[in-house]
């Protein structure tokens, strides 16, 4: 599981800060999540939807709204405020190539995603959590102390255990919005999910949102889970459901399932349209991401190709030193190598760092051996010595059956030493 930091501004240019959530595989579809009212990207439903959303295929932002978690801001500016945040969020994800197509709304931040849905053309799909019908639902759970404010004055307020500082900017916003017309007009395809024994919001409230909402529409009960979906299972469930749902509309998660199988022999790189760089690599033993880090675009999901070719230094290296201590019944008992890349420049090649351990009861001379050796391995020959690329292309883009140089290989040259 990936999960890296992502950061936008909001409209007055405070900084909200989020985590993009990505899975083991291909990221098929995105996703903004919202938060429930007060609540942050670290709630516990939050985290587990977004999770397992992304386990599926479905790369999720979970992000705090404007003064909550560690955004900046003041937070009380109503719906409107939560509203544009959500906005802002979808805007930046597809200005760096990751255009969410789903909107998941957990209590309030359902009715938030309800309401932003319509500015965002190219969100095909909503799905709702425990959500009023009503945005003035809300005003219950602050109680009656910021009613009759006057303009400009905020009056502490206690809302499930925290204290806030909410004025009646905050209530006007709240009584401005029409979700009936919002909802009625959404024009997106739209998953309710509630559960009948939920306590904070009632199950009337998903009624009202069901029955208002135009087809394509579907409801699904949340059997026995509390408001918060403090049980794992039923974050999972929900999870889920809204998965498969979306397949229909926004990517199927189980695409990869058409995909080629794993090459025989060499591997296998594509991209995974997550994020500028992110690619699968694909071997006969498994697959992983490859990436750049965040601070140069990517997401930072998985080892840079750099990386890589220095990883396969190392473990050419310690395979090779293996090898040779064993056929010489050395007490070798552990090989470590820390490998460093210094990139070229005008007048320098690339610098290859190589730094080796070795434990066990070996003398001076059987150390000083394996450092020879560790010169002498197949990776180490080829990035020194010389080697040929051949490359041609593939049909219609697909694996042709993978490299002739297959696993043997390597270790019969490590063999030849």
């Amino acid at each position: 599981m990936a999960a890296v930091d992502f950061e936008f501004a909001n409209p007055a240019g405070r900084t909200l800060t989020g985590v993009l959530e990505t899975g083991p595989g291909p990221v098929h579809a995105w996703a903004v999540f919202a938060h429930c009212f007060t609540c942050d990207k670290t709630s516990l439903a939050a985290v587990r939807v977004s999770r397992a959303l992304a386990e599926a295929g479905v790369g999720v932002l979970r992000f705090d709204f404007t003064g909550l978690g560690d955004s900046e801001g003041v937070f009380g500016a109503g719906l409107s405020g939560d509203v544009q945040d959500i906005v802002c969020a979808a805007r930046a994800m597809e200005a760096t190539g990751r255009t969410p197509r789903l909107l998941v709304g957990h209590s309030f931040g359902g009715a938030a995603v309800l309401a932003a849905a319509g500015a965002l053309d190219q969100v095909a799909a909503v799905a709702v959590i425990g959500t009023p019908f009503d945005a003035e639902h809300v005003l219950t759970h602050v109680g009656p102390g910021i009613e009759g404010l006057a303009p400009g004055r905020r009056v502490p307020v206690s809302i499930a255990g925290r204290e806030f500082e909410l004025g009646a900017d905050f209530v006007e916003d709240i009584r401005s919005h029409n979700q009936q017309a919002r909802i009625e007009g959404l024009k997106r395809a739209l998953l309710v999910l509630h559960s009948p024994v939920d306590d904070i919001v009632s199950i009337e409230n998903a009624s009202g949102i069901f029955l208002t909402a135009r087809h394509p529409k579907s409801f699904v009960s949340l059997d026995h889970a509390d408001h918060l979906l403090t049980d794992k299972a039923d974050a999972d469930y929900a999870a889920g459901v809204i998965a498969a749902w979306a397949s229909r509309y926004v990517g199927d998660a189980d695409a990869q399932a058409d995909a080629p199988p794993p090459p025989a022999q060499g591997l296998r790189v594509e991209e995974t349209g997550g994020g500028k760089f992110q690619v699968q690599v694909t071997t006969a033993s498994g697959s992983f991401f490859a990436d750049e880090p965040v601070s140069v675009g990517g997401l930072g999901s998985g080892p840079t190709p750099y990386d890589l070719l220095s990883a396969g230094l190392g473990a050419c290296t310690v395979m090779t030193c293996r090898l040779y201590a064993e056929r010489k019944g050395w007490p070798l008992e552990r090989v470590v190598v820390e490998v460093g890349h210094t990139a070229k420049t005008a007048s320098e090649p690339d610098h290859f760092t190589r730094k080796l351990g070795f434990g066990g009861e070996l003398d001076e001379t059987q150390r000083t051996r394996l450092m020879e050796i560790a010169d002498r391995c197949p990776v180490h020959r080829t990035l020194t010595e010389s080697a040929v690329i051949s490359t041609e292309g593939l049909p219609d883009g697909r694996p042709d059956g993978g490299a002739e140089d297959g696993p043997e290989d390597h270790l019969h040259r490590m063999e030849a030493l």
